[in-house]
């Protein structure tokens, strides 16, 4: 299926797309944010500093680290009133251009967000369960390209990390959305660094391939486990890994299918209700429970 990125030209570049700095909230400098990811394997980093007033609006300028094995990606956390709780919104927009103008008084979640994806930005809404988005507000959001489906920092937080059920919600309602796991890391007391990021897809390690990846969806995302491959016809799905203690194949409701096991790096399982459904997704669990999700895979 042209959705699936594992056998796309190119290779794997590790990276996280939700991350703070001094320029915001943020414990560390920019510059000793993206020393510490690459130190620590990443191939690249979106800096993702809160885009408000008591912050200049500044869009965090990466550049100058960027190196031949190392890059990045400008981007920012938006902001702007008010989600049905009255609360802010938060969206992750990643690729956007460093004259990216503030947020105008009257401008909604919605609107920020459309304004962020013309500009050129992947965006993303940003830990829906850590604030509780409604489903109403997902719908609202028309320009958004993905849902952060785990946030690092959100499961430190308040014990809401996983928003793959707001995610669900809304491709349930029709929306074709992707899905991404990240750290949101601050470098603070939280332990939110280094804990989930995206595995994309791409044919060079340049901000351009790995933005037009995105978009495309040409990824999947992990907190450890390495999917290989995922083979899909008329009546099965066929999965192979790094060594795995769960293999599962979840629809849009409690239908799935699932290998339980130990080490396994290859399972076939039948999906007989494969074309009762509008799309599937792939999870595969480690023996430490930690998971790797692939986006939504559109059937028909």
């Amino acid at each position: 299926m042209d959705q699936l990125p594992f056998r796309k030209p190119g290779r794997f570049y590790r990276g996280n797309l939700h991350t703070h700095s001094t320029v915001s909230d943020g414990e560390l400098s920019p510059e000793d944010v993206v020393a510490a990811y690459r130190v620590q394997g990443y191939d690249f980093l979106a800096l993702t500093d809160h885009f408000l007033p008591q912050y200049h609006f500044q869009i965090t300028d990466t550049r100058p680290f960027r190196s031949a094995h190392f890059t990045t990606l400008l981007g920012a956390e938006l902001h702007a009133p008010q989600t049905s709780a009255g609360r802010l919104w938060h969206i992750v927009a990643v690729g956007l251009p460093l004259d990216f103008e503030p947020t105008a008084p009257d401008e909604t979640g919605p609107t920020l967000a459309a304004r962020a994806a013309a500009a050129g930005a992947f965006v993303g809404i940003a830990h829906p369960a850590w604030y509780t988005l409604t489903l109403d507000d997902g719908l609202s959001l028309d320009a958004a390209h993905a849902v952060e489906v785990f946030n690092a920092t959100a499961a430190w937080d308040n014990d809401r990390g996983d928003s793959w059920h707001f995610s669900d919600m809304l491709l349930a309602n029709g929306k074709r959305l992707l899905a991404y796991a990240a750290d949101d890391a601050h470098f603070s007391i939280r332990p939110d660094t280094f804990v989930a990021w995206v595995q994309v897809r791409a044919g060079e390690l340049s901000p351009e391939a790995l933005l037009d990846a995105l978009k495309s969806g040409a990824f999947y995302s992990s907190q450890g486990p390495q999917i290989d491959d995922v083979d899909i016809d008329d009546r099965r799905v066929a999965v192979r890994c790094s060594p795995a203690r769960a293999v599962f194949v979840s629809g849009p409701d409690e239908r799935s299918q699932r290998q339980l096991g130990q080490a396994i790096t290859v399972c076939e399982l039948p999906i007989p209700w494969i074309h009762e459904v509008p799309y599937i997704r792939v999870t595969v669990v480690d023996d430490a429970g930690r998971k790797a999700w692939t986006n939504p895979i559109w059937l028909g």
